[in-house]
């Protein structure tokens, strides 16, 4: 791979690969951009079928962080780790020691935390070398609280986009199609129910979906009519990518607005046919934000009001970018981009990189 051509392409400051043979330890760290302030990102751990995957995956998700935190006025910038390996049998206390010394050497210019297949008490080893890592200990009653604010955001997101769509906020008598019923798809029904929204729900496991009609009285649909129900909103909340050319045209409802992230396969191709459809997308990364702005919370003394402030902003937020998706005729994802592109570049005047003195 031409690195530095790809590197330049994904727009990256700084990218480490990092390798201790004795805990087979392979991971990367990329740090896209810091004009806003130090990385934050998580770290995830995986196999990846070559090395080149595991770069992109890398490059995009650190990118991503970027957009993701200067979208929620978060004074940081964007990074993200990853550890090439299983973590059902490669993930060892040692290993992840020496990821926290790896991390240590950038002296703050980057902080992570738990990401898919990695977890709170790993990073009880990491942080033995470094205090740039999240652990949450003390701060947070359990982890249950991230995706808590992750759900606590969609549900103040969906009311911004019933505002723009049509006029008031009221989930009352609203249908939303939820997909996914994990930790933020359960908590999200929660949101909803208590407003007397009506839930159409899908998910594949048996036990959740059973837990949200019996409590929140949701009506079960099929993982694949979920796309087509007649809806006011449909809410991904499960994987990514699952809006693309066989879906979109499906799709019967308003507003699109929901946790799960990168849900549009392609992000410029999607977005434009979303908005040649009339269908309000509220970008991903914005409504999503809750989890990651309760994070960076946990920097100072965790305080759950200050915390749920910056996630209720969310819904400001968003109208901001339908106001300039409407005054600029595009679409909302790239409306997003250009809001946070435009903060980026102002940024840039007073400082090019982070680094701690």
């Amino acid at each position: 791979m031409e690195y530095f051509n790809l590197f330049e392409k994904y727009g990256h400051e700084q990218v480490i690969f990092n390798t201790d043979p004795e805990v087979e330890l392979k991971a990367i760290i990329a740090i896209h951009n810091t004009v806003l302030g130090p990385a934050l990102g998580g770290c995830r751990m995986r196999k990846y079928s070559s090395e080149a995957d595991a770069v992109i995956d890398v490059l995009r998700l650190s990118r991503g962080m970027t957009y993701k935190n200067a979208a929620a006025d978060l004074p940081y910038g964007g990074g993200k780790a990853i550890i090439i390996g299983d973590p059902s049998i490669d993930k060892t206390p040692k290993l992840m020691e020496s990821f926290g010394r790896f991390v240590q050497t950038l002296q703050g210019r980057f902080t992570t935390g738990p990401d898919m297949g990695t977890d709170l008490d790993d990073f009880k080893h990491a942080k033995k070398y470094t205090p740039y890592v999240i652990t949450w200990e003390e701060k947070f009653t359990s982890s249950d609280d991230i995706s808590l604010n992750t759900a606590y955001g969609v549900y103040v997101g969906i009311k911004a986009c019933l505002k723009q769509v049509y006029g008031n906020e009221s989930l009352d008598k609203r249908v939303i199609a939820v997909q996914g019923l994990g930790k933020v798809g359960y908590n999200l029904c929660n949101y909803l129910s208590e407003e007397g929204a009506k839930l159409l729900v899908s998910g594949h496991h048996r036990d959740k979906i059973d837990r949200v009609i019996k409590e929140f009285n949701a009506k079960e649909v099929g993982v694949e009519e979920i796309y087509s129900v007649q809806c006011d909103v449909f809410s991904p909340n499960a994987v990514g990518a699952i809006l693309n050319n066989n879906t979109i045209p499906k799709l019967k409802c308003k507003i699109v607005a929901g946790g799960a992230n990168n849900v549009l396969l392609n992000e410029k191709e999607h977005d434009i046919k979303l908005y040649k459809r009339n269908i309000l997308y509220a970008p991903d990364y914005v409504i999503n934000a809750g989890g990651v702005i309760a994070a960076a919370q946990t920097f100072t003394s965790y305080e759950y009001e200050k915390a749920r402030e910056k996630v209720d902003n969310i819904y400001n937020i968003l109208l901001k970018i339908f106001s300039i998706s409407k005054d600029e005729d595009i679409p909302t994802h790239k409306a997003a981009n250009v809001m946070v592109e435009r903060k980026i570049n102002k940024a840039k005047k007073k400082r090019k990189i982070y680094y701690k003195l």
